[in-house]
């Protein structure tokens, strides 16, 4: 059987000074930091045997993926399923303490964090990116793929291929900016799911990271 890895790239750093949950929003681009992220994960891949590069179509995940797409001279693939979860939230701060989350005129979103009542459920989340890992497999089947997407899609996904329940506590998600989150494939079937954090980690509990 064919060995195929599929790495679950998170964006770099975004240019948000006013700290809002961004979202699908439009016009959040990489920060100056973030783009130095961006080539620093370029850099760490360029010995990897890839040969499929996909991007969620937010320009923060497509400005992330297009420096290795750059690097192994492919093109540059979008796919809609590794977009950033929907959130009712949206262009609010949400962080604690901050007003979204104290107004009672949000808290009806807030009733079941468990599906969860104010965004996309979970369940969707992990069943949009497992298709679109499934999709990056095949068209890298004996090599690897790079699919760039955004936290809680990817830690949903993650969760969901190990098991787990995908309700979580946000601040104990292990999915740092810029960081790969690698599915290991023998022929068809999952055997492993590594991390590594080619920039280092950052806090997960920071709001439009």
């Amino acid at each position: 059987m064919s060995r195929t890895v599929v790495h679950l790239l998170r964006h770099g750093e975004v240019h948000n000074p006013t700290g809002i949950l961004y979202g699908r929003l439009p016009g959040f681009k990489l920060s100056e930091r973030g783009q130095k992220q961006a080539l620093t994960v370029a850099e760490h891949l360029a010995d990897h045997d890839i040969v499929h590069v996909v991007a969620s179509p937010l320009d923060r995940a497509q400005q992330t993926a297009a420096p290795i797409a750059d690097s192994h001279r492919l093109e540059l693939a979008t796919d809609e399923r590794l977009i950033e979860a929907d959130n009712q939230f949206e262009g609010l701060k949400v962080a604690v303490g901050d007003g979204a989350l104290r107004s009672p005129q949000h808290w009806p979103k807030l009733v079941n964090p468990f599906r969860p009542s104010w965004g996309e459920p979970y369940l969707e989340i992990a069943h949009r990116m497992f298709g679109a890992v499934q999709k990056a497999r095949a068209a890298a089947e004996g090599h690897e793929a790079v699919c760039v997407s955004h936290q809680l899609p990817i830690w949903t996904v993650r969760r969901f291929l190990e098991g787990k329940r995908m309700w979580h506590d946000p601040r104990r998600r292990e999915c740092s900016l810029a960081s790969l989150t690698s599915l290991i494939f023998e022929g068809e079937q999952l055997v492993r799911i590594a991390y590594s954090e080619p920039v280092g980690a950052t806090d997960p509990r920071v709001t439009g990271a």
